[in-house]
C-alpha cells in the first residue's frame, strides 16, 4: 500500500497568521522603546522628561521581566478555567488596549499603563499560543511538530523584521503617537485573524482545578516541574544577554557610525534599526540549521535538544565578547562602524536558533499533556528571570559615568564572563537529564470538546 501523506492541521495557517501580525505589533513597539524613553518622553505639561541610559535600560528590562512573568498566570487560567483559545481571545483585547495607551499618552503615566497592559496581554497569551500550536497535532502527524515550530518561529521573525525597519522611521519622522499606533492596529488585526480560524482548531478544554492539581502533583508532573525548573534557571542567563540587543546594544549603536556601504548601495541606519538584522538572520538560519548544519553535526555528534541548547549558550557568550571589544574601542575614542554589531548579531542569532526554537519544542514535548501551557509558562519564566537580573544590575549601577566598576566595556565583559561560566556548569548538569516525549491523544477528549465554539464559558 502507498504511504498516506501526512497533512498539516487545518487551524495552523490562522495561528501562523495571527503570530505574524502579533509579533509585528510587539516588536514594533519594543524596538523603539529605549529610544522613546531616552529622547521622546514628556510630562503632561509638554516638558521633556527623558531618562538616562541606565534608567531606560532598567525600565526596559523590568517590562521584559513582567512580559515573561505573566505567562505562568496565563497558563494557569488557560489550563484550569478558560482553555487556551478563550484565554488568547480575551487577553488579546487587553493587549490592544495597552498599545492604545502608549499611542495616546507619551508621559510616564501612559508608559506605565501601556506597558502594564501589554505585559498582561502579551505575556498571558504567550504560553497558550505556543502550546495551542502543539495541540493541533496527534500521534499520526506528530513528526511534523519540529517543522511547525520552525515555521512558527519563522512567522515571528518575518513580522518582527518589517516592524523593526518601519517603526523607527515612523518614530523619527512622525513621532511616538503614530509609531505606537501602528503596532496597535496590527495587534487588532492579529486578534481578528485568530478568531477567523475558530472552527478549524483542535482546542483542548481546561482540566478544571481538581484534575489540574492531580496532573501537577502526579509523579510525571512533579518530575517535569523539578527537572525543567532546574534547567531553566541556567537558561535564564541566556535571556539576560539576548534581550540586551534591544537596550544596551541599541544605546551602543547610537555611538557608532551607522552608515553602511555595500558597494552597490549606501545607506544610514537609525540606531534601533540594526535590530532588523536579527529576524533576517533567523529566517536564513532556520533552513540552514535544519537541513544542513544539524544533519552534518549529527553525523559526528548526536545532537539532542539539550546539546543544542548547550552550544547556544557558549555562542551567546561569544557575541558579548565582540560587543565588549567594540565598547572598549569607543571608550578609547576610536571610530567604530556598525559592522561590529553585525557580526555579534550573527553569533547571538545562531545562539537564539539553538536555544529558543529548540526550547519551545523541548518544553512542549517534556510536559505531561494536561499541563502544556504551564510548562510553556515555566519556559518563559526563564526569560523573566533573565531580564530581572539585567534590570537589577542596571538599577545598581545608577547614573552612567559614576565610577561604577561596570561602566563601559566592563559591563559587557561582566555578562560575557557570567554567560561562559553558566554554559560550563549547564553542560555538566544537563548531561544528566533524560528526555521524555508527551503528545496529546485525541481519545482522551470527547469529539465535541475539541471545538473552541463548544468549550463552556
Amino acid at each position: 500500500m502507498a504511504e498516506t501523506k501526512v497533512k498539516m492541521p487545518g487551524g495552523i495557517p490562522y495561528i501562523i497568521g495571527n503570530e505574524l501580525a502579533e509579533r509585528f505589533s510587539y516588536y514594533g513597539m519594543k524596538t523603539i522603546l529605549i529610544i522613546f524613553m531616552t529622547k521622546y518622553l514628556m510630562t503632561h505639561a509638554g516638558v521633556a522628561d527623558h531618562m538616562n541610559d541606565n534608567e531606560a535600560k532598567e525600565w526596559y528590562h523590568l517590562f521584559s521581566m513582567a512580559n515573561y512573568f505573566f505567562p505562568i498566570l496565563g497558563a494557569l487560567v488557560a489550563d484550569i478555567f478558560w482553555g487556551k483559545y478563550k484565554t488568547i481571545m480575551l487577553l488579546s483585547i487587553v493587549y490592544v488596549l495597552g498599545h492604545a495607551a502608549l499611542a495616546i499618552d507619551d508621559t510616564r503615566i501612559g508608559l506605565s499603563i501601556g506597558l502594564t497592559l501589554i505585559a498582561i496581554g502579551s505575556g498571558g497569551i504567550k504560553p497558550c499560543v505556543s502550546a495551542h500550536v502543539g495541540d493541533q497535532f496527534e500521534e499520526k502527524n506528530k513528526k511534523l511538530i519540529d517543522k511547525i515550530f520552525s515555521y512558527f518561529y519563522f512567522a515571528i521573525n518575518f513580522g518582527s523584521f518589517f516592524s523593526t525597519l518601519l517603526i523607527p522611521v515612523v518614530l523619527d519622522k512622525w513621532g511616538p503617537h503614530l509609531a505606537f499606533g501602528i503596532p496597535g492596529v496590527l495587534m487588532l488585526i492579529a486578534t481578528i485573524v485568530f478568531y477567523m480560524g475558530n472552527k478549524k482548531y483542535i482546542a483542548i478544554p481546561p482540566r478544571g482545578l481538581q484534575e489540574y492539581k492531580k496532573e501537577i502533583f502526579s509523579p510525571a508532573g512533579k518530575k517535569a516541574i523539578k527537572s525543567l525548573s532546574f534547567l531553566y534557571l541556567f537558561i535564564a542567563m541566556f535571556w539576560a544577554l539576548y534581550d540586551q540587543t534591544g537596550s544596551s546594544w541599541v544605546l551602543q549603536a547610537d555611538k557608532m557610525d551607522t552608515s553602511v556601504n555595500l558597494g552597490f548601495v549606501k545607506f544610514t541606519l537609525l540606531p534601533s534599526q540594526i535590530q532588523a538584522i536579527n529576524p533576517i538572520l533567523v529566517m536564513l538560519m532556520i533552513p540552514i540549521f535544519t537541513y544542513f548544519i544539524y544533519p552534518w553535526i549529527n553525523k559526528i555528534y548526536k545532537l539532542t535538544a539539550v546539546r543544542k541548547i548547550i552550544i547556544g549558550l557558549f555562542l551567546a557568550a561569544g557575541s558579548f565578547v565582540l560587543i565588549a571589544m567594540a565598547e572598549a574601542l569607543l571608550q578609547s575614542g576610536v571610530h567604530v562602524g556598525i559592522i561590529w554589531q553585525f557580526w555579534a548579531y550573527v553569533i547571538i542569532t545562531a545562539a537564539e536558533v539553538m536555544v529558543s526554537i529548540t526550547g519551545l519544542e523541548f518544553s512542549y514535548t517534556q510536559s505531561p499533556n494536561g499541563m502544556k501551557s504551564f510548562v510553556m509558562g515555566m519556559w518563559l519564566m526563564a526569560v523573566s528571570l533573565g531580564n530581572a537580573f539585567t534590570a537589577l544590575i542596571n538599577g545598581l549601577i545608577g547614573e552612567p559615568g559614576n565610577g561604577s566598576i561596570l561602566d563601559g566595556a566592563a559591563y559587557f565583559w561582566f555578562f560575557a564572563g557570567l554567560m561562559l561560566l553558566t554554559a560550563l556548569v549547564f553542560s555538566f548538569v544537563a548531561s544528566k537529564y533524560k528526555e521524555e516525549s508527551f503528545v496529546q491523544k485525541r481519545e482522551d477528549y470527547g469529539a465535541g470538546d475539541l471545538n473552541p465554539t463548544l468549550v463552556e464559558n
